[in-house]
């Protein structure tokens, strides 16, 4: 038996004769309030966080990922094996760097950036989710190159809170991003880039 183990036995022989707690009531609201445009307010929040969001139909997809990265200016980007191919079909001039076998860290930071999918999308916060999925990747390919371009179809986009966690699975490990990474010090001076990507941009696709 493991130091963790005899913990675990020992709590619980401690609380075998305590009843067992009340039910917790968690009834969340799970929809979009009336007349809500879910994706629209997504994008809205997002942006509000100093992600950059644009809007596009399916079909502009490829050619507004390509025109993100010319913008920025990338040269070599990283890209999660199970990312769309179709996605990257208007890119020129750019190196798509895969992670099979994984980048090193060095090799992650001299990147320009990465283009990932996501799992799902908040409207009421702008978050979105990743949770390593095969067009995500790994959490290292979004945290340490200094830009990041995240696809967000528009059947991604959920209103709450609840219902996003209800599309996670909890064994899956999951990456929280709501606009660029930022902190602020005691003086409230903002500092972006800290512990991830300085630039966030967003396409919401659909």
């Amino acid at each position: 038996m493991t130091a963790k183990e005899e913990i675990l036995r020992r709590i619980g022989a401690a609380l075998a004769d305590r009843p067992a707690p009340a039910p917790v009531e968690r009834d969340y609201r799970r929809a979009a309030r009336p007349g809500t445009d879910v994706v629209g307010l997504f994008a809205e929040n997002a942006a509000d966080y100093k992600a950059t969001v644009r809007r596009v139909t399916e079909a502009e997809l490829p050619g507004a990922v390509a025109a993100a990265v010319r913008e920025r200016g990338a040269r070599r980007i990283a890209v999660p094996a199970g990312l769309p191919a179709a996605w990257l079909a208007e890119l020129d001039g750019v190196e798509l760097a895969g992670d099979d076998p994984p980048l090193g860290v060095h090799e992650l930071d001299a990147l320009d950036g990465t283009v990932t999918g996501c799992a799902v999308a908040i409207a009421e916060t702008g978050t979105i989710i990743l949770d390593g999925g095969p067009d995500q990747g790994r959490r290292a390919l979004t945290l340490l190159p200094d830009y990041h371009l995240c696809v967000v179809t528009a059947g991604q986009v959920v209103a709450t809170l609840a219902e996003a966690l209800e599309r996670l699975d909890p064994r899956r490990p999951q990456t929280w991003i709501s606009g660029p990474s930022a902190t602020s010090d005691i003086e409230l001076d903002r500092v972006e880039g800290v512990h991830g990507p300085r630039t966030l941009h967003i396409l919401v696709a659909g």
